[in-house]
This record gives C-alpha cells, sequence and structure tokens, in this order.
C-alpha cells in the first residue's frame, strides 16, 4: 500500500534528503493559464458573472453573492448545540494561544535626540477563504478570523463555495461559525473567483482587501500566485503533509491512525513516516492494510498513501531521521521518539510540531489552540504558520532632533556621495541654509 525508502548507510545532503521523498506533483504555473480567463471575468464582471462562475464550477448560482445577515443567524440558531459547544471550546483555546502573539510599540533611542519607534499595525481589510469541496471546515473559519480578530483588523470577509444542498450558499456550520465569532460579511464565491473578487473588489458587490488568507485546492493557489502584488497573501497552500519521526518506543497503531488521518483530505495527501525500527515499519504497514479498510474514505486514502509523495523512510539513527525531517520541512511533524521533547528541540523546518503521543496531529487541526493554517510543500524551509503577526505590518517612525540631525549629517552626505546619488547628501545640507 505504501511504498519504502531506505536510506540506511547513505549521508546525503538537505536538497538530496529532500529529493528523495518527492511531493505530489502539483503544476501551479498550467492552473494559473486555465485560470487566466477566470480572473479576467471578476476583474472586469458584475454579481451575474460571479453567479455564473458559480452555476459552471460548483453546480449552482448563489441567488445573492453576499450571504443575508439572516442567514447567518439561522445557521448558528439550527447548529447542533453539540458542534456549537465544540467550536466554543476551539475559539476559545485558539485565542488564548493567539493573544500572546500580540506585539507591543518599542521606542528605540538611537542618540540624544533621535529615536526611531516600531509600531504594529493591523492591516484595513482582510478576505478570509474556507474550502469547500470534499469536507467542511468550519475549523478553518476559527483559525483565519480569530488571529485577525486579534490583531484588530478592522474589516473581515469571509469567502466560501456555494453548496448545491443549501441553495446556492455556503454550508450552514460554515455560516455559524462565522455568526459564532461576529462576522457577517460573508460571500458564496470559491476557488480562484473568491480570491480574484478579494484582490480586485467589485463595485456594489464587496470591496477590495489588502490581505487573503486560508487554504485551497491548487486553482486557490494559483490565483494567489497570479495576484501576489495586487493583494497580499498568506502562502500557495498545497496538498496537505504530515511526517512522523518514531523509533521503537512508538505504538504502531498511532503511527498508522495518524498517517490515515491526513490522507483522509486528498488523494494527493502525504503521509511519512520515518524511523530506525524495522519492526515498527512493519508492524505499520500491517496496521495501515487493517484500518483502511475499515475506515470511511478508504478508496481516498488508499490512493493518498499509494502515490508518491507517501512513504515509510527508513533511516540509521534518529539523528539521521531528524536531518530527513529538517530537509523535507512538513506541514505537520510528529515525534513520537522515545526523547520525543529532546528530539523536538532540533527541529528547525515544520508548520507545526507535535510531541509524544498524546500530541496527534488531529489536537492541532481542531482544538490544541495552535493555528491549522501552516506552510506546505517544504515551504516550512522559510514560511511560518498564519499567526496574528500574519495581519501586522512593523511601521517605523523616525524622529530626530536638529542636534542629533546635525550629528549624523555628515555620515549621511558621505554614503549619498558614495553611491553617486548627490541629492540624497543635499536634502540633508538644505536643512542647514539660511532660509528666508
Amino acid at each position: 500500500m505504501i511504498r519504502t525508502v531506505d536510506l540506511r548507510g547513505l549521508r546525503l545532503s538537505k536538497s538530496e534528503y529532500a529529493a528523495a521523498l518527492p511531493r505530489a506533483t502539483l503544476d501551479v504555473n498550467a492552473a494559473m493559464e486555465l485560470i487566466a480567463p477566470i480572473l479576467h471575468r471578476v476583474q472586469h464582471g458584475n454579481e451575474d458573472d460571479l453567479k455564473a462562475l458559480g452555476h459552471e464550477f460548483d453546480g449552482i448560482a448563489p441567488p445573492s453573492i453576499q450571504v443575508p445577515p439572516q442567514l447567518l443567524e439561522d445557521a448558528l440558531i439550527k447548529l447542533d448545540p453539540k458542534i456549537r459547544a465544540a467550536l466554543e471550546i476551539a475559539i476559545e483555546r485558539v485565542r488564548i494561544v493567539h493573544s500572546d502573539q500580540t506585539r507591543g510599540e518599542t521606542i528605540t533611542n538611537v542618540v540624544d535626540g533621535g529615536s526611531v519607534t516600531e509600531r504594529w499595525i493591523p492591516v484595513d481589510r482582510v478576505g478570509l477563504y474556507v474550502p469547500g469541496g470534499r469536507a467542511v471546515y468550519p475549523s478553518s473559519v476559527i483559525m483565519n478570523v480569530v488571529p485577525a480578530q486579534i490583531a484588530k483588523v478592522a474589516s473581515i470577509a469571509v469567502a466560501s463555495p456555494p453548496q448545491k444542498e443549501f441553495g446556492g450558499y455556503p454550508h450552514p456550520t460554515i455560516l455559524a461559525a462565522c455568526a459564532l465569532l461576529g462576522v457577517t460579511e460573508v460571500y458564496a464565491v470559491g476557488g480562484a473567483q473568491a480570491i480574484a473578487l478579494f484582490a480586485y473588489g467589485m463595485k456594489d458587490v464587496c470591496e477590495k482587501t489588502d490581505l487573503v488568507t486560508g487554504p485551497g485546492n491548487i486553482y486557490v493557489a494559483a490565483a494567489k500566485r497570479a495576484l501576489r502584488g495586487i493583494v497580499g497573501i498568506d502562502s500557495e497552500a498545497g496538498p496537505t503533509e504530515i511526517a512522523i519521526l518514531a523509533d521503537e518506543s512508538a505504538f504502531a497503531c498511532d503511527v498508522a491512525a495518524d498517517m490515515i488521518s491526513q490522507a483522509e483530505h486528498d488523494t494527493i495527501a502525504a503521509a511519512v513516516l520515518v524511523t530506525d525500527s524495522v519492526e515498527l515499519a512493519e508492524q505499520v504497514q500491517l496496521d495501515l492494510r487493517t484500518r483502511v479498510s475499515r475506515t470511511r474514505h478508504s478508496s481516498r486514502i488508499r490512493e493518498a498513501l499509494s502515490g508518491i509523495q507517501s512513504a515509510i523512510v527508513l533511516v540509521d539513527s534518529i539523528e539521521q531521521g531528524l536531518d530527513v525531517v529538517n530537509a523535507y520541512g512538513a506541514e505537520h511533524l510528529e515525534i513520537q521518539t522515545r526523547n520525543a521533547r529532546l528530539d523536538a528541540s532540533k527541529i528547525r523546518n515544520a508548520g507545526a510540531v507535535f510531541i509524544g503521543r498524546y500530541a496527534p496531529v488531529s489536537l492541532g487541526d481542531y482544538a490544541a489552540g495552535s493555528n491549522h493554517v501552516l506552510p506546505t510543500g517544504g515551504c516550512a524551509c522559510h514560511s511560518s504558520g498564519l499567526s496574528v503577526q500574519s495581519f501586522l505590518r512593523g511601521l517605523h517612525f523616525v524622529e530626530y532632533n536638529k542636534s542629533a540631525f546635525d550629528e549624523i549629517a555628515p555620515t549621511v552626505v558621505t554614503l549619498a556621495n558614495s553611491e553617486d546619488l548627490p541629492a540624497h547628501g543635499e536634502a540633508m545640507t538644505a536643512r542647514n541654509e539660511s532660509v528666508e
């Protein structure tokens, strides 16, 4: 069901280890060509065009692109009390964690009379994308909205695909989650057209946003790439990934269950086990066969586990395994080793790290308090997951008095002339010219 990659006896570079564990093939550039007409239609179109795109790609044209506020309230009233209670617990925990991510003002006195103040200012308006498709993601509403609210973003809009089963509006649980969080601006738009709507805005429909965040399929990723610069983005989210670093102390049933949990998302989801225990690897193989056949989405999971993106990787030691997982840079990384906390301290590249038997990825997906909007495709080597910081910009406010200015002016003039930019220096010396 899942291939084995044997790296024992090898000492490879970071790029060589990464090459040994390829991701599923995603041609975002080809997708960009396909969505170009969609972006153009949204940029130059109106609400009827958005409805037509809904009919074309989601099988239904929503009655209106903006969801009536009453529908949000109705969805919350009708929400299963158990689901509501679970969402409220998740919201509380995500708020606790993200509240510690706020940043205060820092005043640095460079010299007497000269200071630089750094203030963290929220973006004015954000568009948050919540995918539809195979599953319903109220958890993604929480993960996007809560940090934006803590960052004090003044204007928050949510978009999610229209659903045939619900009269052309997003799934009621999505609407209920928005209502629970106090978000009243929700749009029944999915895919590339949703990103374009937030990027360009549309008269009488939706005001342009400054930033778009949230996961999505390849067409959402392609739209983000195409529109980056017109609108800020968090990342080009790809298929979900789990990597597990485990030794002989790990429970094969835990490892197999966790690999299956992420493979459940998509046929191109990645599940990778890195272990120095042949016995564990063999037992996980057996457990996967048993568990996959019993689970609801067995066909999808089996395809994901048998794809090139999934593997059981054999290494000589946990130290080599650490090199492998740091080279891979997984979206989700579990450490199930005898010295899990110590081994986790050596991780440099991962979207989020889950330490020990009782911190499975599923916990982080919903209610650990951490954010589940994380970098995929190896981007964890240079990017972070969604946070309050994602919605803030650091602005420097520079203030010098005359004496501090006079002291540094010759230095600025020298540097300006060294770069053959004399007018920069003259902007300094002009301050001391007599003013009539």
